[in-house]
């Protein structure tokens, strides 16, 4: 191997000046440590060398280099023949997968790509084709692992927060009523300023409407979990703090939206039985929000339509005479997993019916959309869960692409934070991203998954205080949607992880100039 390394080390420079300009080859040797000495890895048991890894389950162009060469040069060409597009945007629409990790991307293209019967590392999400990429950096103010309040904040009010806190600047105390009155320390959303100049305004969630993401386009909350006013303290309702339902359905810029669809109906509700839709909702003040809602259009003299299940959404949506105002409540609480859904429209439906909606407008729009569900999947260590919502939050976009011009409409997507969840091991091309490495044993010759959450309720250290053996648990061979975890946990639920959030956007430059801040 040393020859080798000295054998390219003086690699003629006649050599060199044939690679195409900008690109780079890179070139994998065995790994070695800091003295020079060969590290071995685990054996590789012989029934895997003979077949799984057997070269025949390599595509056969991937094996020669000009196959990598030419891609790599497609590439390049394809780049280079992008124009900056200058215009201004007419339209926006900003989709944010709660929890969706750099590391959850990788897995969700793999098991994408392995749905549709391919290799599956080789498979591209829809929102990894946009021409530009970058970074966000996500913190609270007083929290260096952020959770989905403050960043909301942040995203939709470019001003940094605490933690726990929606809509208000980092003036205010957590869960303090007079901080939450003091109009002063408000930070109104891009909502606002799109309806402030006109435009139209919609949100599309899989959670509550009133869960922490989607407030952050509506409320002023110094406590994201008062979410109804039975979650608020009396002392504050007396004060005149009002719980973010009330502020979605009877405060601007709430009330003025045209298109609010997800879940989280019984935040809405009284806590009485309701025969329509065989519900108990959680409000103890007596009010139905979804009636004043239905008020409040009707003083507007504006056709409205409140809808609660995928074949009412679908009617609103195929009828020739649109309402001015939509209003979806699917679910009590978060809507169902995609995998666990009845009766529910996708979050690719909803997304179309949004668009179908506010594209009437003829100054323009915004549009907010949450794939709220990745993250609770992660936070309950259900990958398989929480990478096919991440699919079907790629499916949204590819529909959003497909509705909307370019040329006037600029897509944005990205996360609030990350998660826990990691790929690691060695598994071999194609190896089931869900299942347990194919390649290798841990050191204590036991398999281990690909996935892991680094804490979490999915324990895997037994009574003895030894890793257990995760092909053999009842829960990983006989559930679906359960996928155990090779390190120990740390905790029963898992917790979020701070992570640069990944960012994607279409090529319409910006905005118009009166809604950007």
């Amino acid at each position: 191997m040393g020859s080798l390394i000295k054998a390219c080390a003086r690699a003629d420079a006649s050599v060199m000046a044939r690679v195409p300009s900008l690109l780079l080859v890179f070139v994998a040797f065995t790994h070695y440590d800091v003295a020079g000495e060969e590290v071995v890895s685990t054996p590789k048991p012989l029934k895997v060398l003979d077949t799984i890894m057997n070269p025949s389950y390599i595509p056969a162009e991937e094996k020669h280099g000009f196959y990598w060469k030419k891609s790599a040069i497609t590439t390049l060409k394809a780049k280079l023949r992008e124009s900056k597009n200058t215009n201004k945007a007419k339209n926006g629409i900003m989709f944010i997968g709660d929890g969706m990790s750099v590391a959850t991307i990788m897995a969700a293209r793999t098991f994408s790509g392995q749905l549709e019967r391919g290799l599956g590392e080789e498979s591209v999400l829809e929102f990894e084709r946009f021409p530009y990429t970058g970074l966000a950096r996500t913190y609270c103010i007083d929290a260096q692992v952020p959770d989905s309040a403050c960043t909301a904040t942040s995203y939709l009010t470019g001003v940094k927060t605490k933690y726990g806190v929606v809509g208000l600047d980092g003036n205010v105390t957590r869960g303090s009523c007079h901080s939450q009155l003091h109009k002063a320390n408000w930070a109104p959303s891009i909502g606002q300023w799109a309806l402030e100049q006109g435009l139209d305004v919609g949100l599309v969630t899989t959670t509550r409407v009133t869960h922490a993401s989607p407030a952050g386009m509506y409320a002023h909350s110094s406590e994201r979990n008062w979410e109804c006013d039975a979650d608020v303290p009396k002392e504050c309702l007396s004060l005149g703090c009002r719980d973010i339902a009330y502020q979605l359905v009877m405060n601007n810029p709430g009330r003025q939206f045209k298109v609010i669809m997800g879940g989280g109906r019984r935040e809405l509700l009284p806590n009485v039985s309701d025969p329509l839709v065989k519900t108990v909702g959680r409000r103890v003040d007596g009010v139905d929000l979804t009636e004043l809602w239905h008020v409040d259009k009707v003083e507007k003299n504006a056709t409205h339509q409140y809808v609660t299940d995928r074949n009412e959404l679908m009617k609103v949506f195929n009828s020739d005479d649109l309402p001015e105002y939509l209003l979806g409540l699917f679910k009590d609480d978060h809507m169902d997993y995609h995998l666990k859904a009845k009766d529910q429209p996708t979050l690719e439906e909803m997304v179309e019916v949004a668009i179908k909606m506010l594209s009437r407008s003829k100054r323009g729009y915004f549009l907010f959309v949450e794939g709220g569900r990745i993250d609770h999947a992660h936070h309950d260590s259900l990958a398989h869960l929480a990478l096919d919502e991440t699919v079907e939050y790629s499916k949204a976009v590819k529909k959003a692409k497909l509705l909307t011009n370019p040329d006037d409409t600029l897509i944005v997507v990205s996360s609030d934070h990350a998660h826990t969840m990691t790929v690691a091991g060695y598994p071999s091309r194609g190896n089931d991203i869900l299942g347990t490495v194919d390649t290798a044993l841990g050191d204590d010759r036991k398999p281990y998954t690909t996935i892991s959450y680094a804490n979490g309720k999915a324990a895997s250290i037994g009574a003895d205080g030894k890793r257990v053996d995760v092909t053999l648990s009842q829960q990983f061979m006989k559930s679906k949607f359960c996928y155990y975890n090779y390190l120990r946990e740390a905790g029963h639920r898992e917790f979020s992880f701070r992570i640069e959030a990944a960012i994607w956007g279409s090529k319409v430059e910006d905005l118009t100039d009166t809604t950007v801040k």
